[in-house]
């Protein structure tokens, strides 16, 4: 819907740059709020991967949530927008020793720990620092999730978690160390996921794994169970916000929580991606022989994901109002792969025109590079904008 867009007030920006409806981003997080003030021992960490737009951060920290850091840097991003360090959890299968002795440093809640040579590590730096890090273990499951195989994390070959096979190993290894104390457990199956059963499938796992651990009389006081909830990229104006309702209802009912434990939650995606907009100009309209071409001044180093996972982002034109006609749309970047989308439906596209790619308020300004030397775009809020 074009009239979303305060376009005249694009006239002066340089593009291509990222356009966040902050008044949308503040809904969904009262709305997530309001779903998991239902369940008093469910948390929510924001998983800074998806966006750390220092705005947007300052936002989702009023909000009350925690945040899911997967670097040093992240946690430095989580600290320095006013995040306090006992609401954020670090996970990473490849943790830097400068990363795990800042989250030691800053008395972080948890590390996320895949691997038995990551807890030793753990170990040794707290004890040189004096501390005791708690410390979660990320299981794979071997639970598959209907969605791109390149953000499929749950099954036996990935490179994540911890095999189900060496969890009781990896817990008595942990219990005789002194530098660190076990909390709980971690599960992180995909992203961008829709379908509700892949979610029952890791609750039923995870109440497979609890009940073997009881047997041994180890009692788990956190389960994590990572984030993937997806979004409607096809349609980003009809539901603008995910079905929370219905995700957390799910694992209220199908995971067997005990009385003592808390329930954490690491959402990403269903936060921000549909609060965001990458806003181009048309640099030219190019002719083929069977074809036409909308060249953009955004590409893939502004928002890789329909290059890298063949990701469908909707594309509008939201300076005209002339009949559609069909378009491949492709960036100026020196690489094939480099189109947003072939035959798309636009209004007749004209140089100068405004451009919105939707939903890419995930894992699109955040992953912008400077290849071919170009600069990032900038991200711009609705805020600013008003």
């Amino acid at each position: 819907m074009k009239d979303i867009f305060p376009v005249a007030r694009f006239q002066n920006l340089r593009t291509p740059f990222y356009y966040y409806d902050t008044a949308l981003l503040r809904e969904t997080l009262r709305t997530i709020n309001q779903e998991i003030a239902k369940y008093p021992n469910f948390l929510v960490h924001y998983a800074v991967k998806a966006n750390a737009n220092p705005k947007l951060l300052s936002i989702i920290r009023e909000s009350g949530m925690g945040v899911d850091c997967v670097s040093g840097g992240e946690i430095r991003a989580a600290i320095h927008s006013g995040f306090p360090a006992d609401k954020i959890v670090f996970a990473g299968v490849g943790k830097a020793d400068w990363e795990i002795n800042l989250g030691l440093e800053y008395g972080i809640f948890c590390f996320n720990v895949e691997s038995i040579p990551e807890l030793e590590v753990i170990d040794q730096l707290a004890a040189e620092q004096g501390k005791i890090a708690n410390v979660a273990f990320r299981i794979n499951p071997d639970v598959g999730a209907h969605t791109h195989a390149n953000i499929t994390t749950g099954l036996a070959e990935n490179k994540f978690g911890i095999s189900m096979q060496d969890m009781d190993q990896v817990i008595d290894v942990a219990l005789g160390m002194k530098n660190v104390k076990f909390i709980g457990l971690h599960f992180h199956i995909g992203s961008q996921i829709l379908d509700m059963g892949d979610f029952i499938a890791l609750c039923n796992r995870v109440n497979e794994l609890q009940d073997k651990l009881e047997a041994r009389h180890i009692l788990v006081e956190h389960i994590n169970v990572g984030g993937g909830l997806g979004v409607d990229y096809a349609h980003p104006d009809r539901q603008a916000i995910p079905d929370f309702a219905d995700y957390f209802a799910t694992y209220a009912k199908q995971l067997k929580l005990r009385p003592y434990q808390t329930l954490h939650f690491e959402l990403g995606r269903s936060v921000v991606a549909q609060c965001g907009t990458l806003v181009s100009r048309v640099l030219y309209v190019k002719r083929g022989v069977n074809k036409q071409f909308a060249i953009l001044d955004a590409g893939m180093t502004d928002l890789i994901r329909p290059a890298l996972y063949q990701a469908y982002h909707k594309i509008e034109n939201i300076t005209s109002d002339e009949p559609a006609e069909a378009y491949d749309v492709v960036g100026p970047i020196c690489e094939s792969s480099d189109v947003f989308a072939k035959a798309v439906d636009l209004n007749k596209v004209r140089r100068g025109d405004f451009i919105a790619i939707r939903s890419a308020g995930a894992y699109g300004e955040i992953m912008a590079s400077g290849y071919n030397c170009r600069e990032l775009p900038k991200g711009y809020t609705s805020d600013e904008l008003i």
